[in-house]
Order: structure tokens, then sequence, then C-alpha cells
């Protein structure tokens, strides 16, 4: 028998015990029965069964509320995504993997929170041309869509928040008349081009400054103001905040093959951050963790390749962080890595979502997406697979910019990957709102059976 047969009998053996030592208590234990959302009875292997034996959705939806409830929205570089980077660090070190803080550069940003009567905050962007570092408390008048420069009952908004309907093209005219008939602040409302979605915060420019604050509020933060404003007067206390000097990290998690065959590793990643304003629950606290949950799992199986587990930051600023950890790879760390599995979204309740996409860059398979077609085929779920099928927009692209295998996975609509839920980027990403435990167990059954298989093999 050659030596590397003999490692994949161990491989296989030990893999069997960790299966029969997860015990019945798991809810994926009947693993000869079809599962949750499958279309078959599923044909597992027994990496399959060491893995869709211990994963635990339930256990995973824990971190998606730390992320998205205790934490909320995570701005690439400021103290909310620091608490984030920690709360990561600590559970990957509590599982006894090697954990590094890749440390880079951001840029400044300009948030506001909004905090009602009742305590209850919200975010959203603040305009780097108006008034920063500054609290305002003050009633709120909503205007609809403006006022005409020439309109004198402009006066009443003396001492007021204004509350508009933003337009692009009108916005310096809404937010000068708003300010020269006396409102201290200005909270424009978004709007989405689409009735299938809701618009999210935004950063309002303006071409000269301002000496009020001049706030990019989400859609949903306009529906939920002119709601209270129906039963009585409003107040708000706004503090806008320049947050500048930013530095931003990436979270990497690591253990190494404990049958080791070559120095190769088997990269799962997702990114940590969320758009001002959003919890981003499903965007991406999900994928995050996915990550930390498939952490716990594979922490104690026998593998042959090293497993690296990526947590990015400022993914929303333009895969910054994970474009960042690609360039300072030298070209034998970059050959290394067997794969990039990518997670972002995996977990939406959005009922038209019913697709779970395998999404690389150029369209073509690769290592990632099919070892990921192929634990769908074991594990009965192949009916809700499409792909692979070209897209970017993830940090699965500069792994492919690389060369590196990479894709990215997600649950989006069956018409195509840009069928997104409508809550997408807004405030109303919310554990509540637009997380599935089964969707998201699903995705941990399947990321986790591909990697597996990876990194047991040669």
């Amino acid at each position: 028998m050659s030596g590397v047969k003999r490692r994949d009998l161990i491989g296989g053996a030990a893999a069997l015990a960790a299966f029969v030592m997860a015990g019945a208590a798991s809810p994926a234990f009947g693993a000869s029965r079809i599962r949750p959302g499958a279309g078959t009875a599923p044909n597992l292997g027994v990496g399959d069964r060491a893995v869709a034996a211990s994963v635990d959705g339930r256990r995973a939806l824990g971190h998606i509320q730390h992320l998205a409830e205790t934490i909320g929205p995570r701005i690439g570089g400021t103290e909310s995504e620091h608490r984030a980077a920690d709360y990561a660090a600590a559970r990957f070190e509590a599982l006894g993997y090697q954990v590094t803080r890749q440390p880079f550069p951001v840029a400044d940003k300009y948030l506001a929170d909004l905090v009602l009567p009742d305590g209850q905050r919200w975010q959203a962007s603040a305009s780097p041309q108006g008034a920063f570092d500054t609290e305002v408390e003050a009633a709120v008048a909503d205007i609809g869509s403006g006022i005409a420069p020439d309109d004198p009952a402009g006066s009443a908004l003396e001492g007021q928040f204004a509350l508009i309907d933003h337009r692009t093209a009108d916005r310096e005219t809404q937010v000068r008349a708003a300010a020269e008939r006396g409102a201290v602040g200005v909270l424009l409302v978004a709007s989405s081009a689409t009735p299938d979605r809701k618009a999210g915060a935004f950063l309002p420019t303006l071409a000269t400054p301002v000496g009020i604050p001049v706030l990019g509020l989400g859609q949903a933060h306009g529906e939920w103001l002119r709601r209270r404003l129906m039963a009585g007067p409003v107040r708000l206390r706004v503090v806008v905040t320049r947050h500048t000097n930013l530095t931003s990290y990436n979270v990497l998690a690591e253990r190494p093959a404990s049958i080791p065959s070559g120095d190769q590793v088997v990269m799962i990643g997702a990114h940590y951050d969320s758009v001002p304003g959003s919890p981003g629950a499903n965007d991406d606290a999900s994928g995050s963790a996915l990550c930390l949950e498939l952490a716990r799992v594979l922490r104690s199986l026998p593998t042959q390749k090293a497993l690296r587990f990526a947590l990015w930051g400022s993914e929303e600023q333009g895969l910054i962080g994970s474009r960042y950890y690609v360039d300072q790879l030298d070209d034998h760390a970059a050959g290394r890595i067997s794969a990039c599995f990518q997670n972002d979204m995996v977990a939406t309740s959005h009922p038209p979502a019913d697709l779970y996409w395998l999404l690389s860059v150029d369209g073509a398979d690769n290592l990632a997406t099919a070892t990921v077609a192929e634990a769908a085929t074991r594990l009965g779920y192949l009916a809700d697979v499409a792909g692979p099928t070209a897209r970017g927009g993830s940090d699965h692209v500069p792994f492919h910019e690389r060369g590196i295998p990479a894709a990215n996975f997600s649950w989006r609509g069956e018409a195509g990957p840009h069928l997104l839920e409508p809550v997408y980027h807004t405030p109303e990403d919310t554990v509540a709102g637009n997380v599935s435990t089964q969707r998201l167990q699903v995705s941990l059954e399947l990321v986790g059976s591909a990697v597996y298989e990876v990194a047991r093999s040669r």
C-alpha cells in the first residue's frame, strides 16, 4: 500500500469516527434521510458524514445575532468593525487556531447616529460638505419633495430637521432652500428606481459646504419616521462624526494539516463589515457565521492540507481587505492556495431567492465550484444549485485575478444572480427579517463538505 493511500485510509477512518462521535443530537444526524430543503435522498461519503453530522445552523445563527444585533452596522475601519474583528478573533482563538490580524489603511468615514426619544438608534451617512463632529437635537418637519427657493412657507423650518424625499438632480437646491429657511439639519430620504428593491443609506456629496448636518437616510428610515410622525411630533438627536486615520483588519485563522502531503492550503472566506445604516445580517454576517461554524467543525478532522479562514475587512468599500491580502502574497504563497471558497449572503429568507448560486468571475468551472456542485449531488441539493455563472463583486475576484481557483456562493433569485432580496444593503437586512436558518444549514453542509473533500485529499 502506498503512503498516499495509507494517509487517505487513516483520514477516512478518523472522519468516520468523528461522524459517530457527533451523536444523534445534531440537527443533521439523519445523514441517510432526505435533508430539509433537499430534493433527493443523499448518497454521502465518509467526509460528508463527518461534516453534515456536526454543522449546526442554529449555532451559527448566534454569531449572526451578535454581529448584526449586538454590534450592528460594521463600517470599515471604525470602532464597530474593530469590535466585530475582536469577536471573530476570540472565537477562532478559542477553537485553537493560529490567528493573525492583518492591518491596512482605509479612507475617512462620515457617519451619523440618529437617536429617537425611546432610545432606538439608527445609522446613516453624512455629507462631508455638511457640519460634522457635532450634535443637534430638534423636531422633525416632513416637507416631502422639498421647497422652492422662493417659497415663503419655508420659514416654518426654523430650528427643525427638514425631512425631504431625495432627488439627486435637485440635491443642492433641496439642501440650500432648507438651510436658508432655518433648518438645523437636512434628512434626505433615498428612494429606489425599481419597485422590487429598497434604497439604503447614502453619502450625499455637495458642490459647496453648508453649515448644518446633511444626512443620507435609507428608504426604510424615511418610512419609519413618517409612521411615527403620523402619531405625533418626533424629536431626534443627531450625532455626526468624521472618523479619520482609519485602520481596517483582515482576521486570518489557520490550522496546519494533520497528515501533511505537501504545503497546500484551502481557504474559506467571508467579509464581516457592512454598509452604513445596515445591520448586515445576511450581507455578510451570515458568511462570517458560516466560517466560524465551519472552523468549529473542521478543527479536529484529519486533513492533508492546511485550513485557513479569512474574514475580510472593508469589502463594502471595494474589496479592499481581500485585495490587500492577495497583493501581499508572493508567488509561492499564492501557489500554495488550492482554492478559495468565498461566502457572501448565504442565509436570506427572501422566498424568491431560492437558488444557491456558484459564482466564478469568468463563469467557468474551477475546483471551488466543482467540489460544491459535487457535494450538492451527494447531499441531495442539486436541484437547489445553479451555475457556475459569471459574477464578480465579492472577495473571490482578487484571487481569480491572481490565478487562484475561487468562487463566491450565495442565495439569489431563479432568473439570475443579479436578483437580490429587496432589503439588500438597507436598514431592514436584519436577523428577524432576512435570515433563514434552513438556508444557512444548507450552505454550511455544501461548503463544509466541499472544503473537507479538498482538504483531506492530496
